[in-house]
């Protein structure tokens, strides 16, 4: 069967060959440089009948019955039947329709909208131009992909054939939008941040590394544009953020990828509670603006972002609960484990990969409380092992403040006070260093040119980070974050 898909695919390409030779050979240009249209699709369709029309776009389908037929071609946004016959177009023209033209390929239609006795919206064609010939058909019987990789392999496949994917991915155009205008009118300026640094910072994840020749130094693609916007607030920049491209050399899964997009926001003199509220206001505000409610039905919950306050969980107080003592104690990993064993709540083959205390914390907290979690819930009161440049809590140091949102069992976004205090910056990067000699390959490097410029003074900060393509997933009802990312990097 594949063998003969092949042939079929092959005879189908050598006959559109043959007609791009066949136009050509008639002194005509098959790939035209321009058409003006009047409408876009969408706009034609609103449109009373009688009114003439010159628009645009693929055809993806197509019936000729001897002097008469229908074809249909749609852009971005929608599609319109175009009737074709030879009433309307002179034999020439229509016996250039009806043996040169075929479904994928780009035509200009010039013609009256009318309705049908059905009551479709259609074109009437008194002139088709052939705009630019397609070699390849469409998926057969234009059911679209089903195939996952060739999904998304071949995205512009997967737009042309499916509703929902053309939906996910207008959806996003109208997030970046809306993440410009909602932050802009709020008083925030948009920077941009260098990809290409000379430190790991900004987050626990693993980086990929490259090499400047021209200054032979080895870099490191951006993990996170924390520290600079920071840097930005330090030189009198109160509201900042970046919509940034970050690169983590980790895992894939449904919920990762290593090129991702991450929304990070920060300004001077707020605390993380002044960031609960912005955030559940901006989030609000996204959901009304995408999808008109601020509900999202995902597996059959219907997830309430618009009551007046979220659910709290106390993160230290719930791992106390949970382990029976207190884990802030122990600063030996091994001792760790060992407690935990002793609790019977995991093995010690369970966390055999884990070498910090910061990688033990975070494993229980996810398998015994992120997993738990289904309604949009707050959780505040982090371990301050868990980062790195969050602030302290002025009555344990032991406890940053900081929060995060989630959501089925997904965060959406993480927050803090920022930590300012250039020597307890200091120490809390030497214990990263400390964490990465036990074998923890996530930890940050010690920042010397970051540590300057707090070393010069900072205000009161608070910051936020959201990562977009989960974001997306949660809103779109996506399973996979390879679908909302238009060409995510395959093998």
């Amino acid at each position: 069967m594949e063998n003969n898909n092949v042939q079929t695919l092959s005879n189908e390409v050598d006959i559109r060959k043959e007609k791009i030779n066949a136009i050509e050979a008639q002194g005509q240009v098959v790939y035209k440089d321009k058409f003006d249209r009047t409408h876009t699709i969408k706009e034609a369709r609103e449109l009373a009948e009688g009114t003439k029309v010159k628009i645009a776009g693929r055809i993806v389908f197509r019936r000729v019955m001897g002097k008469f037929g229908f074809m249909q071609i749609r852009d971005l946004e929608s599609k319109i039947q175009v009737s074709v016959g030879r009433n309307e177009l002179d034999e020439q023209a229509y016996d250039f329709y009806k043996k040169m033209i075929d479904i994928a390929d780009f035509v200009g239609v010039e013609g009256e909208l009318y309705t049908t006795q059905t009551g479709e919206v259609t074109v009437k064609a008194y002139n088709v131009v052939l705009l630019s010939k397609a070699i390849r058909p469409l998926p057969e019987k234009f059911h679209g992909l089903t195939d996952l990789e060739a999904k998304y392999r071949q995205r512009y496949l997967d737009l042309v054939s499916n509703e929902e994917t053309r939906q996910v991915f207008i959806g996003r155009s109208k997030l970046l939008g809306f993440i410009r205008k909602y932050l802009t009118d709020n008083g925030f300026l948009e920077v941009e941040t260098p990809i290409l640094q000379t430190a790991v910072c900004g987050a626990s994840a693993r980086p990929f590394y490259t090499h400047h020749n021209a200054l032979d130094k080895d870099c490191n693609l951006r993990i996170a544009p924390e520290t600079y916007l920071k840097q930005c607030v330090a030189g009198g920049f109160d509201r900042v953020f970046e919509v940034a491209k970050c690169f983590r050399n980790e895992g894939m899964d449904t919920q990762h990828l290593q090129e991702f997009s991450l929304l990070e926001w920060y300004v001077a003199y707020w605390d993380f509670e002044d960031n609960v509220k912005f955030f559940k206001g901006f989030i609000q505000n996204l959901l009304l603006e995408l999808t008109g409610k601020t509900t999202i039905e995902k597996d059959g919950v219907v997830l309430d972002f618009g009551k007046e306050e979220y659910d709290r969980i106390n993160y230290v107080e719930k791992m106390r609960e949970i382990l029976g003592f207190d884990f802030l104690a122990y600063t030996d990993p091994q001792e760790l484990k060992e407690k935990v064993v002793e609790t019977g709540l995991f093995g010690m083959a369970e966390m055999e990969d884990y070498k910090s205390i910061s990688q033990i914390v975070d494993f229980i907290y996810k398998k015994k409380i992120r997993e738990n979690i289904v309604q949009p819930t707050i959780l505040y009161n982090y371990p301050a092992v868990l980062m790195p440049l969050a602030r302290r809590n002025d009555a344990d140091k032991r406890i940053i403040d900081a929060f995060q949102i989630v959501v089925m069992g997904t965060e959406l976004c993480k927050a803090y006070s920022e930590l300012v205090d250039p020597i307890e910056q200091r120490k809390a990067f030497e214990e990263q260093l400390e964490a990465k000699s036990q074998g923890d390959d996530e930890t940050m490097d010690l920042d010397e040119s970051f540590m300057l410029a707090m070393e010069h003074g900072m205000p009161p900060i608070s910051g936020l980070g959201c990562g977009l393509d989960r974001l997306m997933m949660l809103i779109f009802g996506q399973a996979s974050v390879r679908d909302v990312v238009l060409f995510p990097l395959m093998k």
